[in-house]
């Protein structure tokens, strides 16, 4: 039978005996006399005993790489931080502020901004939404309350079936995620635009809802075209996003209370995406200058 390689075993312990007596591992060696073999260091506490590793004549043993018994562990990591992207405050967004030499003609493209794109369905809200955030210079997130409120897969309340207080709680639910999500996306350098159709006559559960959420310093900008626009637009939509003529030409009609709310408005009735979010931009220079009293 053949030992593995290095040092070969002893003979077998005999019961009532106690080591073999004359056994040395240079007996099985020919060889020059090197002295007795160095003896390796006892096993750090709480690891397994194992067979010693052959080491060469007169040369100390390499030390064990594992840890010490008196390593001192890694430090936590801190607890309001994943990776290296610290976590929001928690505190509400506030109103943009800008330094007094250029307050007078604000740039929005390159200031950090939270918005807010308010209209009726087919209004063209999360296209104009998606270009403004793709074509900014700064990085800019996009957040669709429509989008976050079809995560839920199963169980989804859908109003189009009847509204009821499972529709109006995953609204509220929604409308929170997409709260929470601006102020992450804002803590950590990212503008953002959110769309959502916020009626002006259920202000608690729509525009007040939405500044709890985010803050004051959220800016609302309503994008509002004619009836004949929004049915064409509605058209073209499929699934759960398609509503009827009739609701249609409800919703709008209830967005016509924005008029004169102090809200900017934008009849994008004949504009296309490009030239919309265009105005946008300005419409937002003069809003970051004078905040809505909103």
């Amino acid at each position: 039978m053949q030992h593995p390689v290095g040092s070969p075993l002893p003979p077998p312990h005999q019961p009532g005996h106690g080591p073999a007596a004359g056994w040395s591992p240079a007996a099985h060696h020919p060889g020059p006399h090197q002295g007795p073999a160095p003896v390796p260091p006892p096993p750090a506490p709480g690891y397994p005993l194992r067979a010693p590793h052959p080491v060469a004549p007169q040369q100390a043993p390499a030390p064990h790489p594992g840890p010490g018994p008196h390593q001192p562990a890694p430090a936590p990591p801190a607890p309001d931080t994943t990776g290296h992207v610290r976590l929001p405050p928690g505190g509400p967004v506030a109103v943009p502020s800008l330094p007094p030499a250029t307050a007078a003609a604000p740039d929005p493209t390159t200031t950090t901004l939270a918005v807010l794109l308010i209209g009726p369905a087919g209004a063209g809200k999360t296209s104009v939404a998606k270009y403004w955030a793709e074509h900014r210079r700064v990085p800019t997130a996009h957040i669709s309350l429509d989008d976050v409120r079809e995560w839920v897969r199963s169980g989804f309340a859908d109003p189009q079936t009847g509204w009821n207080e499972h529709s109006e709680a995953q609204y509220r639910l929604a409308r929170r995620t997409c709260g929470f999500s601006a102020r992450n996306f804002l803590a950590n350098g990212i503008s953002c635009i959110l769309d959502d159709a916020v009626f002006p006559d259920r202000p608690v559960v729509g525009l007040g809802g939405w500044k709890r959420h985010v803050g004051p310093g959220l800016l609302p900008v309503v994008l509002l075209p004619g009836l004949d626009i929004v049915l064409e637009r509605n058209a073209e939509r499929s699934g759960n996003r398609r509503l009827t003529d009739e609701e249609v030409a409800r919703i709008h009609g209830r967005m016509a209370g924005w008029y004169g709310s102090g809200l900017p408005i934008i009849d994008n009735s004949q504009l296309d995406v490009p030239e919309t979010a265009h105005l946008l931009n300005e419409v937002l220079s003069r809003s970051i200058a004078s905040p809505p009293n909103w």
